[in-house]
């Protein structure tokens, strides 16, 4: 007589779903796509292959499934609307420590999202790339569409604004991309680190010279 798990009994739909994304997830931030097979990720949510398929047709469906729950887990409506309240009352600061600090948090709070998309990159995941530039870019275009703005009124120094959201963004996810996945270690805390690259993007590195 076949017995089922007690795992494939019991859950609902919904569950269900939510635990093969998170199984996947573990996977593929270890593994990459090309690496991970849905039988191990099967074994390891303790279902047959033929649950996985039968919420996520093919094994693509499935790893759009994880990009979107790195989407969601990463509070990244939340953070939008955040970063939205800065720019209707002109707070560049706030916005740009308000990037940066996304960045630095998520990177502390779970890694897996971001292994997912370096595997992607590593392996030529093509497809993967473009369903996440397709959620990313609409975000950048919104920030750099602002600073461009700011600079109109003469509020932020002349420049490509798209250099200015790539130095926040970039000093942040660097730094987090060392310490937290490389294993490099700092005697600074994440919230003084913010302080020095807001400031560094605010006002630059060059001493105040007085003639």
């Amino acid at each position: 007589m076949h017995e089922q798990t007690a795992s494939t009994q019991r859950l609902p739909a919904s569950d269900r779903r939510r635990q093969l994304v998170e199984t996947a997830l573990d996977f593929f931030s270890r593994k990459g796509f090309g690496g991970t097979t849905t039988k191990e990720i099967a074994a390891a949510a303790g279902v047959t292959e033929a649950i996985i398929f039968r919420h996520f047709p093919t094994k693509q469906d499935l790893y759009n499934a994880v990009l979107d729950h790195t989407h969601e887990s990463d509070r990244t409506a939340e953070c939008i609307e955040q970063w939205k309240a800065c720019m209707a009352r002109n707070d560049d600061e706030g916005l740009i420590r308000a990037m940066i600090e996304k960045v630095l948090e998520g990177y502390r709070r779970d890694q897996r999202g971001h292994r997912v998309l370096l595997f992607a990159a590593l392996e030529g995941h093509e497809a993967a790339l473009e369903y996440n530039r397709q959620f990313s870019l609409p975000i950048v275009e919104l920030l750099i569409q602002y600073v461009a703005r700011r600079q109109s009124e003469g509020a932020l120094r002349p420049g490509d604004p798209g250099a200015v959201i790539a130095a926040a963004y970039g000093m942040a996810a660097q730094y987090a991309t060392m310490t937290q996945m490389f294993g490099f270690h700092t005697n600074s805390t994440d919230q003084r680190m913010a302080d020095s690259f807001v400031a560094i993007v605010m006002h630059g590195i060059q001493a105040n010279q007085h003639n």
